[in-house]
């Protein structure tokens, strides 16, 4: 079931969580910010994600506007997802959420432990 937005929310963050919450939807734009990519390689490429799952949250970013859809009139038909302008606005936070990443692997690794004081 999809889930609505509330657009009359007070907090930008709330929006944006929102917005992004689900447990592929940030991973489906990063790979996405590289390009248009057809329904099955982004499958390939989410691997673990089923199809109803990864339909499911590419109607969902469909519909806020942060993705688009194109169908190509061809046999079989041929279907791309790419980011809207919205949604390639997003790229230099999916950038700085992969460099954040990339530092805390690090930090774990040469510490062999999280310290959460």
């Amino acid at each position: 079931m999809s889930k609505s937005i509330d657009l009359e929310s007070n907090c930008p963050m709330n929006l944006t969580i929102n917005i992004l919450s689900g447990k592929w939807k940030i991973a489906i734009l990063w790979h996405l910010s590289r390009g248009t990519i057809r329904f099955n390689e982004l499958q390939r490429l989410l691997t673990n994600i089923t199809q109803k799952t990864l339909t499911m949250q590419l109607r969902e970013l469909e519909r806020d506007g942060i993705i688009y859809r194109e169908v190509y009139p061809e046999s079989p038909p041929r279907v791309e997802y790419g980011l809207t302008s919205i949604g390639e606005s997003m790229t230099p936070i999916l950038s700085a959420m992969c460099d954040w990443g990339k530092g805390y692997k690090k930090l774990i690794n040469e510490d062999n432990s999280v310290s959460l004081l």
